[in-house]
């Protein structure tokens, strides 16, 4: 006869309980690039992101990710990107972790595979901003837990996802139609190259001779998504969205003056507002650098969007960070 005293039965119970009421995880995916994802996931992303807006917005909690923690490793500056993250992985339930070069082993030559192995041991998550794409799929590729690419030299798919809710929900559907890019092929314009091809959009593209995209990155999207423009004017007329970055974006700032002097006809200003639809959006990722490439009168006027398209950050990257870790959940439409 099988006998079991009662401390053995005790811990037995609890592991069972611990176990019934653990939070189920879904399959293991990163978020590199907005590529990562079908159109149907951002989709669900940004329904999921406008639900769990409106409960902020209520002040009704949400923390389905209580014993979850992320850890944030930031080898480039950052404002939104920090606070974003924070902010929501705290109103989450979870707890956050803060690295940077400066006061971690990746300061000091660790190979960037052996920081993986060991940071995703003892963490859920991870954000990583960065430079070079390749050094976020070496960490991500060897570690156990999902990876998010908080911004690298060649993408930004967490402002995207932001930029594309704002538009939603100022407009509705972005499909069909046409937002401009005025400015530097950089990694805000890449990513919404991508956007364009998975969404069904028209982008229009220009920039100076010497920043404008590389054909080889192009190669593979459909034509019917982008079209390059020599005059920003023209790209602009009839848009629905008018979208623009700072000139010189972080690593290139030996190349300042260089890029004023390029990018002198690009600033976004009213006269080129008012080639776009009559209830065309502005936007800019920020920090944004007024009388360069956009006015003050754009930034802070009707049309711009920016604050919006800023604090949806938070909304974004909290539900990508629930699908994440989570999978699906039930989420009433817009």
């Amino acid at each position: 006869m099988f006998i079991i005293n009662i401390y053995t039965f005790k811990f037995l119970l609890f592991t069972f309980i611990a176990m019934s009421l653990q939070t189920t995880s879904a399959p293991m995916r990163h978020f590199l690039q907005l590529t990562d994802f079908s159109a149907t996931e951002i989709l669900y992303v940004l329904t999921r992101a406008h639900y769990i807006k409106q409960k902020f917005k209520r002040y009704e909690p949400h923390m389905p990710l209580h014993d979850r923690t992320l850890a944030m490793i930031f080898e480039k500056a950052s404002t939104r990107t920090r606070v974003s993250f924070e902010a929501g992985m705290y109103q989450m339930g979870g707890l956050v972790i803060n690295l940077t070069s400066n006061d971690s082993q990746l300061g000091r030559s660790e190979p960037i595979e052996d920081t993986a192995r060991v940071v995703t041991r003892m963490v859920d998550i991870v954000m990583i901003r960065t430079f070079e794409q390749s050094r976020l799929e070496r960490f991500a590729a060897h570690s156990r837990v999902p990876v998010i690419n908080g911004l690298t030299n060649e993408y930004h798919p967490c402002q995207i996802l932001a930029d594309l809710l704002t538009y939603i929900e100022h407009h509705g559907s972005i499909q069909g139609k046409t937002v401009a890019w005025i400015g530097d092929a950089n990694n805000m314009a890449y990513t919404w190259l991508q956007a364009a091809q998975l969404l069904d959009f028209k982008l229009h593209i220009s920039a100076p001779k010497g920043y404008q995209l590389d054909k080889e990155r192009i190669a593979s999207i459909n034509p019917k998504h982008f079209q390059e423009f020599d005059d920003p004017m023209q790209a602009a007329t009839n848009a629905d969205l008018i979208t623009t970055d700072v000139w010189t974006s972080m690593g290139y700032e030996q190349e300042n003056e260089k890029r004023r002097q390029a990018f002198a006809n690009w600033m976004v200003d009213q006269e080129m507002m008012s080639l776009a639809n009559p209830d065309a959006l502005f936007m800019h990722c920020l920090p944004a650098h007024r009388g360069e490439e956009v006015s003050a009168e754009v930034i802070d006027g009707p049309q711009s969007v920016v604050w919006d398209e800023a604090e949806n950050r938070l909304h974004v990257q909290k539900a990508l960070m629930e699908f994440l870790l989570l999978g699906k959940k039930e989420t009433p439409s817009f």
